[in-house]
Parts: C-alpha cells; structure tokens; sequence
C-alpha cells in the first residue's frame, strides 16, 4: 500500500441539500464511487473525509461564510447515493476508514498524516467536492507534507465551472499534481 484515496466531503448537503454543488456533483456519482470501489478492492487505503458541524456552533469561522451544512446526525451529513452504500458495505475493512474534519482540509485537526505515514504512503488521490475548497485546501497541505498527489478531474466538482478549472490548474501547475 503506497497510496490512498481520500473522498472529500462528497454528502447530500454537499450534493443536492443545504450548500449543494448540484448537478456537476451529481454527474460525478458513477465516477467517484468506481474509483472508490477500486482502491477498496485493490487494498489501498481509502479514506472518508467528511465535514462535520454542529447545531448553533457561532465560533465556527464557517458560520459567517455558509448556512448550516453537513449537521452531525442528519441526512444531509450522510454520503450522496451509490457512494454511502458502498461505504457502509466496507467500513469494516482495515483498509477503510472514515475521518471527522471541522476544517476544510482533511489535515487539520485531524490524524490523517499519521494515518499516512503508519501505512507507509507517499501518494494521495483526491476525489470530491468542492474542487477549489476543500480538495483545494486538502491538497496544499499533502504537498506541504510532502506526498505526491493525483486529482480526478472527472470524480471532483464545485459550485462553479471557473473555480473547479481554475483549482485543477493550480494543482498541475503549482503543486505537481497528476490530473487524471
């Protein structure tokens, strides 16, 4: 195992409710829970980074900026479609593991680093939305921390067109990544 997979944020509220990307996250459903699928089958690391909040938190920076999103215990904080039954079908393998994040990085505040660096990872593959936030942020700090990354254009999305392309760019050119 030398990479991983790490799913961001891909939940109904990010999908279709609360704070939704729409449609371009829902045309990445097929793609996102294939690859997902395959790392799980082919026994690399995969990883659920999923935002999480809390009922009338006002000292989340995240209060002035977006409604109430991703909610602990509610549906909106539940994986979009194909991708939450596939979860639940492998959350019991070593090989998956499902991560809180209070930040947009999958990084801060959490244990993702050491999670990587135990299974002897150097490479991560992101997947997710939203493209220019918080794969965005997960990216600068995987290259920050050294691992080489991999971005699916096609299992990503944003609320916008620009900021997705734009996000993709940047990870090619300024953080080295693979686009696949």
């Amino acid at each position: 195992m030398t990479k991983a997979l790490i799913n961001i944020d891909y939940t109904n509220d990010f999908v279709t409710g609360a704070l939704p990307c729409g449609q371009p996250a829902i045309d990445i459903e097929k793609e996102i829970t294939s690859l997902t699928n395959k790392f799980i089958a082919d026994g690399e690391f995969a990883v659920f980074a999923i935002d999480i909040h809390f009922p009338d938190d006002s000292y989340h920076p995240e209060t002035e900026l977006y409604p109430p999103h991703n909610i602990k215990d509610t549906e909106g904080r539940e994986l979009y479609g194909k991708l939450g039954k596939l979860y639940q079908e492998n959350a019991h393998k070593e090989n998956v593991i499902w991560m809180d994040k209070t930040r947009y990085s999958a990084f801060a505040g959490t244990g993702l680093e050491l999670k990587l660096r135990e299974r002897g990872i150097s490479e991560v593959h992101l997947v997710g939305v939203c493209t220019d936030i918080c794969v965005l942020h997960t990216a600068v700090d995987a290259y920050n921390k050294g691992f080489k990354l991999a971005v699916y254009e096609k299992a990503t999305a944003s609320f916008n067109e620009a900021g997705h392309q734009w996000a993709l760019q940047h990870f090619k050119n300024s953080m080295n990544a693979k686009i696949l």
